[in-house]
């Protein structure tokens, strides 16, 4: 493309559920409970294999800081049109764009994710991804070609939750949903970049742990680093 739980329980054979503290209140669009679970899986194995490669962290910004970033994004945003056939086909009705200077307030959001996300002294690329998907958009199955990014990609979810899926590329029946809380920040990393198709899915189609997870238009802001 040109994108800390605390208790680990097995509900039967066939799901793994990660539940997470809850660290921000309950937005309009999904409700946050005390533990939340943030990420299902196939089985308990595949979920401690990547269980470091995989984070989801709610509240990671503000209200205040997410329209502090919309403040600088929409007027670019504004003037392109949603577009429903990607270069490579991963994606139906967005908006995109890449940004590398920033206001002093969204400058500090942005450190703050690179220092969570990357090894101090990571090459980084400088422009930052923004990804905008319509109501209507999603993002198809793919894996990010390595010509564009390195082992890691962490994203902003701005103004609607999502789920965001991920399967192995060579065995399908392995399998992980995440779900994205407005104003999240979601990190992946290895083997979950480079072995694992990930998706967001459709609005018709979003449905998380058997919760309906309604998906309005989305924003993600997203760092990477470069390949090696």
């Amino acid at each position: 493309m040109r994108l800390f739980g605390n208790v680990l329980k097995c509900l039967g054979k066939r799901s793994l559920v990660y539940s997470c503290r809850q660290l921000c209140n309950a937005n309009r669009q999904l409700a946050l409970g005390e533990d939340t679970i943030l990420i299902v899986g196939s089985n308990p194995q595949l979920l401690q294999r990547l269980g470091s490669q995989v984070e989801v962290r709610p509240g990671f910004i503000t209200k205040e800081e997410e329209a502090a970033l919309l403040k600088e994004l929409e007027p670019g945003l504004k003037r392109k049109r949603y577009e429903f056939d990607h270069w490579d086909n991963a994606i139906h009705g967005y908006r995109e764009t890449e940004r590398l200077t920033w206001g002093p307030a969204c400058a500090e959001i942005l450190t703050r994710v690179r220092s969570l996300a990357f090894p101090p002294g990571s090459p980084l690329l400088g422009p930052v991804h923004v990804l905008d998907l319509d109501q209507k958009g999603y993002i198809k199955p793919h894996i990010d070609s390595v010509k564009f990014c390195g082992s890691t990609i962490a994203g902003l979810n701005l103004l609607s939750a999502s789920v965001m899926r991920l399967v192995k590329q060579d065995s399908p029946h392995e399998w992980l949903d995440l779900l994205l809380p407005r104003y999240s920040l979601y990190i992946m990393r290895d083997e979950a970049r480079y072995e694992f198709t990930h998706e967001i899915l459709k609005d018709e189609e979003s449905v998380f742990n058997g919760q309906r997870v309604p998906r309005q238009r989305r924003i993600s802001v997203i760092c990477r680093n470069l390949p090696s």
